[in-house]
């Protein structure tokens, strides 16, 4: 299961990922137009930096920019424990 600053950053990854394809030809010489421009769409509405800290602020429990040392281990143990049960 994810953690929610891994989800956090995770979504800014995808982020910076998709505006390299979009806009990096030197980094990534041989994608073709259409990529890049699918890349290019699917950043139109993709979230930024604010908003990925807004919707943390809302939905801690989806989101988190980042977490304390001992909430995430707890957080981790309760994941295995459900993990566990379903299995």
């Amino acid at each position: 299961m994810t953690l929610p600053d891994e989800r956090y950053r995770a979504v800014l990854w995808a982020k910076k990922f998709l505006t390299e394809l979009a806009t990096d030809r030197k980094k990534y010489p041989r994608l073709s137009k259409e990529v890049r421009q699918q890349a290019y769409s699917c950043l139109r509405h993709f979230p930024d930096e604010y908003h990925m800290k807004v919707a943390a602020e809302a939905v801690p429990h989806v989101f988190a920019e980042r977490m304390e040392p001992l909430y995430r281990m707890v957080k981790k143990y309760e994941q295995e424990q459900e993990s566990g049960k379903e299995n």
